[in-house]
């Protein structure tokens, strides 16, 4: 069973889950509708975790990544497989519980995340679908609430941000093993440089957007954009050196403090 979790990249399925409960406890959702959207985003992001070892398998084996249950036989691709499809099954009834319209929205969403597995990785457009989910995140979110029909622009436009931001990040690790087997997402034809400026740079409008359009308090939005910009110069500064994961951490901070501010902008959406 732990294996089985593994190789459902646990990380960002627990830290996206995460975020979207707290998004619906900060919009106002009631316990009803907070344990939906965490079913509904837990089971379609399990099943987008699930897929791609699945489909990985033998590209992983390849290069030996030991990280991965499935090269090391801890679990089995079939039961990897059968995990996928009951995950994507139960994600079904879990979306549509928030109302057709936001339960379509997150099904949308996971599907973008499935076409990604299924191949969009490998093409110059590996970015749009971590935007696409992204930004329907947030909207399925909002949609489920009573009385709201359309979802402040500025909601999907930070998460889509966020979301290519975190495609660029996330992929930096993988690098060269993605090389080896013929992986040629955006991230690798830009190459780690160039991966790390487009990260930061989408990180950071993300920040702009959240700071300049949500109603918040005018100190955190004038602080937040700022820290973000320091901090992430600080960390290309320190880079300079070989081999310094100094970018990247500081993608990963300003990610974070993205997502901090995100959820307290979460009050504005019903306000």
């Amino acid at each position: 069973m732990f294996a089985l979790v593994r190789a459902s990249h646990p990380e960002p399925t627990v830290a996206v889950t995460a975020v979207a409960i707290g998004l619906a406890v900060s919009t106002g959702r009631d316990g009803f509708g907070v344990a939906a959207v965490a079913v509904a985003v837990l089971s379609g992001q399990l099943s987008v975790g699930w897929l791609n070892d699945y489909l990985d398998a033998d590209r992983d084996s390849t290069v030996g990544r030991t990280d991965k249950p499935v090269v090391t036989r801890a679990v089995s691709q079939r039961a990897v497989a059968v995990a996928t499809l009951v995950a994507a099954i139960v994600c079904v009834p879990a979306s549509l519980a928030s109302g057709v319209t936001a339960g379509v929205v997150h099904l949308l969403a996971v599907a973008s995340g499935w076409a990604y597995n299924l191949g969009v990785k490998s093409t110059p457009f590996s970015v749009l679908p971590y935007a696409i989910s992204f930004g329907l995140l947030p909207a399925f979110v909002v949609l489920g609430l009573p009385d709201v029909s359309t979802p402040p622009w500025w909601l999907p436009a930070a998460g889509a941000l966020l979301g290519a931001g975190a495609h660029f990040t996330n992929v930096l690790p993988d690098l060269p093993d993605d090389a080896a087997t013929g992986v040629r997402g955006l991230p690798h034809r830009l190459g780690a440089a160039g991966s790390r400026v487009a990260a930061a740079a989408l990180l950071l409008a993300a920040s702009v957007v959240l700071a300049a359009a949500a109603p918040v308090d005018p100190l955190v939005a004038v602080c937040v954009p700022v820290l973000a910009a320091l901090v992430l110069a600080a960390g290309f500064l320190a880079g300079c050196r070989d081999g310094s994961r100094a970018p990247f951490r500081a993608v990963l901070v300003v990610a974070v403090l993205d997502v901090a501010l995100l959820l307290a902008s979460g009050h504005a959406v019903v306000a």
